[in-house]
């Protein structure tokens, strides 16, 4: 067991250190291990207190990290002393006293609302530790107002209550409203009460065994109460619910992971348990989970309104964060055209494609071109246009005829054929065949420089824009999908920015919203969206759309993120992760089935071969990618792999150490 619980309260005063003494001396009781820590404290002696009463040896600067001398405000008391709060001083602290205890009780300092520094609250520290909050609360006049409104304060802040312990604070007969009031705020609040200690006139580890054994439901903190709730909630997957791209068959006998709350970089299951989430949970979460600026944002605009539509309609953060997207895309691009999803902004794309030139009068220009080992989504009009077979061919009599274009993966050359020359080769046939077919073709659609569900296929510099130069020279439409590479995973906001290349039509999702809510754009020039300026009865409108086209709660997270980046200086920071990533992986060449590694920024895959020389692929019904990601799971990472390729896509809020743990995960997970 690995458990941690933050003491918190309505108010100073209320007994926090005596409920936490009163808390680690049951379970110690009960043959736990408890560790005891005061990330803050202002004058007083608490931390020592605690220290003396659970017999705790660990230092005490591990215990309390920031020991103010005078009793105020947290912020005040730093300001004073020219400190500034540093929450990894306090995390690696608590990793320390984790490692050593089966349970760490951890004090706050007054209640959640404190401020630590500027823009920082005793809720963030709480949030950062990922810790469900126990509430303590005085009995009396007052209590159920100020525990209310604590208890709405830490829902609003997206903390998990586990519930209130009432204490009482002084020696005397319980009236109407102690007898009362902790019904009342367990009605009101819909919380639990896990305890009610009466006054302790001696504060032993003797006298809180005798006095508050029964009093306090250690079950219910420990979740002994409901021990099935995982295996039920199991149960009811594998019952009521289909994953995609999931052989259910093989799904119904496997042990499921379900996933409960996220914690920066990290997911947490139902039972505890902490992985790295190394593909971001598929490629969209970009700054970490409940990343504090974006779940504000959210919430802000839920007091508002979750959501209305834009047929006919506008919302204040679809026009705010069309403004900033055409700010930050390739020069060119005017127009912001929303949906849902990566599929749905290329089936917008397409049909813009498409209609453009037929409302300018090209009749012949219907067809679309796509490379080979390309993926563009799920909807028919993206599986229309995708590359791989695998994914594809069961759709044929579905969908619609398009125009595949030969591709090099650039690590299998066909024989007799070589690297870089065959790359000038298929680029060569490229523009011979798109010149001969120009008057025929609305648009060419790419993945510029990493094609992602093809296994991380990274482009040789100068690709792109070879590519870009054959569209426009043929009057052929250019759209780029960064769907999956847009938002910083190449090192730059969008991938085509690293050659200056500015297509007619980019389409945006995952990364869009930083991974909180469905959320997609289509962005065009202003030559494109003038080509459906008509009147009226011409006709020649885009009916298309759907109905949360720019939902306002996705935009606020949106708009949120991009905020994040500016403000963090995301980019810069990606630099040395960057350059650090790559440096690992060049540790994985000489292994015995690794025949590939590709990286660009923060997008990383591993191809693992049955013979390196022959470069021959593991048949597919050996699996050996999940069976590797399943490995790499036991020792804490969440990866996903594409068949025989290990996909590498962390956030981009990504530690150093981090990745150094998921590269050493995957090492050991391919030498077995």
């Amino acid at each position: 067991m690995k458990k941690g619980y933050f003491i918190t309260a309505t108010d100073t005063g209320v007994g926090k250190t005596v409920v936490t003494t009163v808390l680690g001396v049951l379970l110690k009781s009960r043959g736990f291990k408890v560790g005891i820590m005061k990330p803050v404290q202002c004058a007083g002696g608490d931390a020592l207190f605690l220290k003396k009463m659970l017999g705790c040896e660990d230092e005490l600067a591990t215990i309390n990290p920031y020991f103010l001398k005078e009793p105020l405000s947290p912020h005040l008391a730093m300001k004073r002393e020219r400190l500034d709060f540093d929450i990894g001083k306090v995390i690696q602290a608590y990793r320390i006293l984790q490692d050593k205890y089966d349970i760490v009780l951890v004090e706050g300092a007054g209640g959640i609302s404190v401020p630590l520094k500027d823009n920082y609250l005793i809720a963030d520290l709480i949030r950062e530790m990922g810790l469900d909050i126990i509430i303590v609360s005085r009995l009396g006049l007052g209590t159920i107002n100020h525990t209310l409104l604590t208890i709405t304060q830490a829902r609003e802040c997206g903390l998990n209550i586990k519930g209130v312990i009432f204490n009482k604070t002084r020696l005397g007969r319980n009236g109407l409203a102690e007898k009362t009031n902790p019904q009342e705020i367990a009605r009101f609040g819909k919380v639990k009460v896990l305890g009610n200690i009466s006054y302790l006139k001696k504060i032993n580890p003797q006298s809180i065994i005798k006095s508050c054994s029964g009093k306090v439901d250690i079950k219910e903190i420990l979740d002994e109460s409901n021990p099935s709730q995982a295996s039920k909630l199991r149960e009811y997957d594998k019952r009521y619910v289909w994953h995609p791209f999931t052989q259910m068959q093989d799904w119904l006998k496997s042990d499921t992971l379900i996933i409960e709350k996220g914690e920066g970089n990290y997911l947490i299951d139902t039972e505890g348990n902490r992985y790295l989430d190394g593909v971001s949970s598929l490629w969209v979460n970009v700054h970490g989970h409940r990343k504090r600026e974006i779940d504000n944002a959210v919430k802000s605009q839920l007091n508002r309104i979750a959501h209305s539509t834009l047929l006919g309609l506008s919302n204040v953060p679809s026009i705010n964060l069309a403004k900033k997207l055409i700010e930050i895309a390739p020069k060119g691009l005017q127009k912001v055209f929303y949906s849902d999803s990566g599929s749905t902004a290329v089936e917008a794309a397409i049909k813009i494609a498409y209609q453009y030139w037929q409302n300018k009068g090209f009749k012949e220009k219907k067809i679309l071109a796509h490379l080979s080992n390309s993926y563009h989504g799920d909807t028919l009009g993206s599986v229309s246009v995708g590359g791989i077979d695998l994914f594809h061919r069961v759709y044929k009599g579905l969908i619609f005829e398009s125009l595949k274009v030969d591709f090099p993966d650039f690590y299998r050359a066909p024989k007799g054929k070589s690297y870089p020359q065959y790359t000038v080769e298929i680029l060569d046939r490229m523009e011979d065949l798109l010149r001969k077919k120009r008057n025929r073709i609305a648009a060419l659609i790419i993945e510029p420089i990493v094609q992602g569900a093809a296994g991380i296929i990274v482009w040789p510099k100068g690709v792109l824009l070879r590519i870009s130069k054959i569209c426009r020279e043929n009057g052929i439409l250019l759209v780029a999908d960064e769907v999956a590479t847009g938002f910083g995973r190449t090192g730059k906001m969008f991938a085509c920015e690293h050659e200056n290349v500015s297509p007619d039509i980019l389409c945006l999702a995952k990364g869009l919203s930083a991974g909180y809510l469905p959320l997609a754009a289509t962005l065009v020039t202003q030559e494109i969206y003038d080509g459906f300026l008509f009147d009226y009865s011409k006709m020649k409108t885009f009916f298309h759309g759907h109905t949360y086209t720019g939902n306002p709660l996705a935009c606020a997270a949106a708009l949120a993120n991009l905020e994040v980046f500016e403000k963090e200086r995301t980019l810069i920071k990606l630099k040395p992760k960057i350059k650090y990533l790559e440096e690992r992986l060049k540790e994985f060449s000489g292994l015995k089935n690794v025949g590939d590694v590709r990286q660009k920024g923060l997008m990383a895959a591993i191809e693992l071969v049955k013979d390196k020389k022959t470069k021959a692929p593991f048949p597919w019904e050996e699996r050996i990618g999940a069976r590797i990601c399943q490995e790499v799971r036991k020792n804490g990472v969440i990866l996903r792999p594409l068949g025989n390729v290990i996909v590498i896509m962390p956030p981009l809020s990504v530690k150093k150490i981090e990745i150094a743990k998921i590269m050493e995960t995957i090492y050991k997970a391919i030498r077995l």
